[in-house]
């Protein structure tokens, strides 16, 4: 492999997309990139971390694991969110270890050092003779949270900007589609061996595929006029839904006049369609394997038997697009990998979301090598 820093600077920032290309294979490739995008990237991002509706009452608390950062968002007794790193000040261990839950006080299962709900460290067992200790100084390690529609981010860089200062177009646009009257319905979770930029380069290629590789999706939109906007740090990509001649199955849970797909960086996609959304969080677990989280978003009717029925079509519609995409991320994950490989071009027409993805990406690393 070469050099790290080199590898980085492969890539031409500077290349208008009519002359860009792809970053090197490497990135996708190389371990050491897998520990440079955790600092660099997700460690000075916004990241999705709970829903509101899972956090409803004094007490109610929600895991997660960002990039192998523990993190827990919990309602204290005050009624305000708040965000720490899920992990004790004793020895480092997990103290929540449940993925949601409700509970009076934040507890080590380790030590049972114990936390209140608003961090601050309340009992150390077994701690009376130990010196120069103040407790008020080992609270549990804050983490700034933000939230927008029914959902907490988190962010563990004190200089990044604002959430809503950093997606204020994309958020702006999105506004009308009404995110918070949809009700979540169902999570599913696929692990794909393939890189976590793969599956991010799959989404922001402008429909490019969808012919090729979603035929039943592609009966439903108008591939012709499939439109890509690039707005800051995120990308928003549309495309009029036509019915007519469609896959019988796709069009009757893809309806509305209009589908959205929006991107923000670097992690995070919208799918959404008249009465549905779907949110895809892409989580790195190695330099080629990654998590994707699905949370299913459905409006409600007064027919709820109807609903429910619906609800299931549309979400097998969605894991039959689903795995379409997962076969071809993996079979990328292994061409990115061959030595007949480093890089590609891009599709002025097409995939101007990539040529903003690499870029954003490059500038993360860049900062993080100096």
């Amino acid at each position: 492999m070469p050099d790290l820093r080199e590898s980085v600077l492969q890539y031409d920032v500077e290349a208008p997309l009519p002359r860009a290309a792809t970053p090197p294979s490497a990135w996708y490739v190389d371990p050491r990139f897998d520990a440079l995008e955790r600092r660099a990237v997700f460690a000075r991002t916004w990241q999705l971390a709970a829903r509101l509706d899972q956090l409803p009452e004094p007490g109610c608390y929600v895991t997660a694991n960002i990039a192998g950062e523990p993190i827990v968002v919990v309602r204290g007794r005050d009624g305000e969110l708040r965000a720490f790193h899920n992990v004790c000040r004793h020895h480092a261990a997990e103290v929540l270890t449940q993925p949601q839950g409700r509970s009076h006080n934040l507890r080590c299962p380790y030590h049972g050092w114990t936390y209140s709900l608003e961090g601050a460290l309340k009992g150390c067992p077994e701690f009376r003779e130990v010196e120069d200790f103040d407790k008020s100084q080992n609270g549990l390690a804050p983490v700034r949270l933000e939230t927008w529609e029914n959902f907490a981010f988190v962010c563990a860089a004190r200089e990044a900007p604002p959430l809503r200062a950093q997606f204020a177009a994309a958020l702006e646009r999105m506004a009308p589609l009404g995110l918070g009257k949809l009700r979540f319905f169902e999570r599913r979770e696929y692990t794909l061996a393939c890189n976590w930029k793969v599956f991010v380069d799959n989404y922001l290629d402008g429909g490019y595929h969808v012919p090729h590789i979603h035929k039943g999706l592609g009966s439903v939109i108008d591939y012709s006029r499939y439109a890509i906007e690039n707005a800051g740090r995120a990308c928003i990509q549309s495309t009029p839904i036509d019915a007519s001649g469609a896959d019988r199955e796709t069009a009757s849970v893809r309806g509305g006049d209009i589908g959205y797909y929006v991107w923000l960086y670097p992690n995070l996609m919208f799918n959404w369609y008249e009465g549905y959304l779907d949110t895809n969080l892409v989580l790195p677990l190695g330099h080629d394997r990654c998590r994707v989280i699905f949370d299913f978003f459905f409006a409600d009717s007064a027919d709820a038997a109807h609903d429910d029925e619906y609800r299931r079509r549309s979400i097998a519609v969605g894991e039959r697009v689903q795995q379409e995409d997962i076969d071809i991320c993996e079979s990328v994950q292994r061409g990115v990998a061959s030595r007949a490989y480093d890089v590609g071009r891009l599709s002025v027409q097409r995939e101007a979301g990539e040529h903003l993805f690499h870029r954003l990406l490059a500038a993360d690393l860049r900062a993080a090598l100096g």
